[in-house]
């Protein structure tokens, strides 16, 4: 039985689980700063919510670099002259998955759900979409 642990349990396998977790961390606190800036320009009407959704990436955007780059992913001999310009078009990346989360679930074509719906996806899919692309070609 310990020979089976051992196996799956590899010195690379504990760093990339360990890893996942704090990309968990760092991720979370970057969609919090999302969802507080998103939230009140949406549910106020102080602006649409596609401009909220643009306010939100961009504080998401900033706060995410520095964690990610700073723990989630130290270690990864990426420079932050090659990894910088990876990551911003990873953020457009999320920016554009989450814009269409935006517009599937709020606009009056589509849905035309309460401002929150588009949290859900934002919160439980747009993370692996970046985590992959981070991981595997921005901090590889």
């Amino acid at each position: 039985m310990d020979a089976v642990r051992n196996k799956f349990l590899t010195a690379q396998n504990r760093e990339t689980f360990w890893q996942i977790v704090r990309f968990g961390i760092a991720g979370g606190l970057a969609t919090v700063c999302y969802a507080a800036v998103y939230s009140p320009l949406a549910a106020f009407k102080i602006t649409s919510e596609q401009v909220a959704n643009i306010a939100g990436y961009l504080v998401a955007m900033l706060s995410g670099y520095v964690l990610h780059s700073k723990w989630s992913f130290r270690g990864h001999n990426a420079s932050a002259k090659s990894s910088a310009p990876k990551f911003f078009a990873v953020s457009l990346v999320s920016y554009a998955v989450n814009t269409f989360w935006v517009w599937l679930f709020t606009d009056d074509a589509m849905l035309a759900g309460p401002w929150w719906w588009p949290l859900i996806p934002i919160v439980l899919v747009t993370p692996l979409v970046t985590f992959a692309l981070n991981r595997l070609w921005v901090f590889a």
